[in-house]
């Protein structure tokens, strides 16, 4: 695909930055704009922005950054090992280093969050267990093996809860190894 460029005053790429975010952005108008002026079909439809995108939806911020081919390198071998894109890669970086957000390759971010649900899950049935438990009429002994089975239940939790933020940690203090 090719790229046209031109260059226009400050005002008039302020203006046309704002005329243009209805239509998707900058790159979206101006494509639209090639298009009908070639003939091509591309036309805005009366000037409307398209149905699907809200002109209030914020965009990400773009970035681009040249690196030597050794600086490439390094950065296709560090994003390989997680799983990410090259700008996934960079964006994980600046988020853990500057956020203290963590960077998960989209599949161990999904294995994460259904470890997190099913252990949410356990935990709300574990306390439905303990008030079912709290009303029941059992003999004392009884009731006291239940409520001991309960109670090292809810600390096994615990201590899964606890090695899933460790999980997180461990990426957050893997990405400030590689600052």
């Amino acid at each position: 695909m090719a790229v046209l460029s031109t260059r226009v005053p400050d005002e008039v790429a302020a203006r046309f930055e704002l005329a243009a975010r209805p239509f998707g952005g900058r790159s979206a108008l101006l494509a639209r704009l090639a298009a009908a002026a070639a003939g091509g079909g591309g036309e805005p439809s009366e000037d409307r922005p398209p149905a699907s995108r809200s002109a209030a939806a914020p965009r990400p911020a773009r970035l681009m950054v040249r690196l030597s081919a050794a600086d490439a390198a390094a950065v296709d071998l560090a994003r390989q090992a997680r799983g990410l894109s090259r700008s996934g890669w960079v964006a994980g970086l600046v988020g853990a280093h500057l956020l203290g957000r963590p960077c998960l390759a989209r599949d161990d971010a999904r294995a994460l969050l259904a470890i997190h649900g099913e252990l949410r899950r356990i935990g709300v049935n574990l306390n439905q267990i303990a008030r079912a438990l709290n009303t029941a009429v059992l003999e004392g002994r009884v009731l006291e093996l239940e409520t001991v089975a309960v109670a090292d239940l809810r600390a096994e939790l615990r201590a899964q809860m606890g090695g899933l933020r460790a999980a997180v940690a461990g990426d957050l203090a893997a990405w400030k190894t590689v600052w």
